[in-house]
């Protein structure tokens, strides 16, 4: 498995990882069987098994800043996506709006079915469904293909990424796949060239993609219709708050999966509710993998609660979420329903109904984020590196 679907065994991956830390800005652009070069943790970081600062954390006791800036700026390039599109949540929406509009392409089918004709794509296509898992730079090379070569629309290119990958998630998986096609960066798009795939294709692979190559040997960028730059349109959404002597109960989701590692962990609750969003499972058509790996993480999350409240814990991965959880609520008479906030994406976007249902039957729905979320959402109103200024000063000071 490429990623562990448990917090301890992610932890222990990551231990693993810490010794290779060092030779990361040397090695991470190498595509080979397996991914040694990296750490492959980035399943357990989108659902949140364990968080960006964790992962840091347990880098720097062992290495200088310097030595291991590349990785912690990869790690938080993710941050950086959901950050962005918090503050311009309407480009999730646009995306969904243009997906709805686009047709039926038997193009599309044939590659997402690896018969593109091209035994690069094919290779990627067959590990990415068995597997649920690409590196980055593979992942690179094949939007850029299916943008720029293939003239394939960018929406369901991301709509494919976001159905297998583990780690998919609607910001990094959205903008990267904008990036490519010129859309996130006005004016810029990215071209994979043969030079590239030469260099950082182990050599057991290039052997057998060698007739693939020249697809990407003068590779002629498709540039996009002209776009006004996304302007932020959320800059001071609604933040929650808890008292200790509020209670309730907690509902945990597939989104952050270790709330006894948050600021809820010190608060009491009656009864614990676990619970798995099958509505987008069903409607972005999750493969049985990719549940079955979703749903082992949530029994992971609902055993941890369990040990950590010590109270009712339910885990629930068939039903709708909000209907359980309304009814979840009328049977434990709870006043009020508390969660960690959902990212920007399907889930979230579920809430308005969500709420409104709790309102109905006499109960609230608190929202609560995490701290580090807040503090550096606002570095995202430009660029990442504007972003990661920014951000490295809270890093230099975790080591002397």
């Amino acid at each position: 498995m490429i990623c562990p679907s448990s917090r301890a065994v992610a932890l222990t991956q990551l231990d693993g990882f810490i010794p290779l830390a060092g030779l990361y800005a040397r090695d991470r652009n190498h595509v080979k069987p397996g991914h040694p070069s990296v750490s492959r943790l980035s399943p357990a970081i989108r659902h949140r098994l364990i968080t960006e600062q964790e992962v840091v954390g347990a880098v720097l006791r062992d290495h200088p800043f310097g030595r291991v800036q590349k990785f912690i700026q990869e790690v938080y390039w993710r941050r950086y996506w959901k950050s962005w599109i918090a503050l311009r949540p309407q480009v999730w929406s646009d995306y969904l709006e243009s997906l709805r509009g686009l047709d039926d392409s038997l193009v599309v089918r044939s590659v997402e079915n690896a018969q593109s004709g091209n035994v690069v794509i094919d290779y990627f296509v067959r590990e990415l469904v068995t597997t649920g898992y690409l590196h980055n730079h593979a992942r690179m090379w094949f939007a850029a293909w299916w943008v720029h070569e293939a003239r394939l629309p960018w929406q369901a290119g991301a709509a494919f990424f976001f159905r297998h990958l583990l780690d998919g998630d609607p910001a990094s998986n959205t903008l990267s796949w904008r990036w490519v096609a010129g859309l996130q960066t006005p004016g810029k798009t990215y071209l994979a060239r043969r030079g590239n795939l030469e260099k950082y294709l182990a050599p057991e692979l290039i052997a057998s993609m060698s007739n693939g190559l020249a697809a990407f040997e003068n590779p002629q960028s498709q540039p996009p219709k002209l776009v006004d730059k996304s302007p932020m349109t959320r800059t001071d959404g609604r933040v929650d708050t808890l008292t200790l002597s509020e209670g309730g109960g907690l509902w945990i989701h597939e989104e952050d999966l270790a709330a006894e590692n948050s600021s809820l962990a010190k608060h009491a609750f009656s009864t614990v509710l676990v619970t798995a969003d099958v509505d987008s499972w069903k409607n972005y058509a999750f493969p049985n993998s990719k549940k079955d790996w979703i749903s082992a993480a949530l029994h992971d999350a609902c055993t941890r609660a369990e040990q950590h409240w010590q109270v009712s814990t339910r885990l629930e991965t068939k039903a709708a979420h909000g209907e359980m959880i309304l009814q979840w609520a009328k049977f434990h008479k709870i006043q009020q329903v508390v969660t960690l906030r959902p990212d920007v994406g399907p889930l979230n976007d579920s809430l308005p109904t969500l709420r409104a249902s709790l309102a109905d039957a006499g109960v609230g729905l608190i929202l609560i984020d995490r701290p580090e979320d807040l503090q550096i959402r606002p570095f995202a109103t430009g660029g990442f590196f504007q972003f990661w200024e920014r951000l490295q000063k809270r890093f230099l000071q975790l080591r002397p």
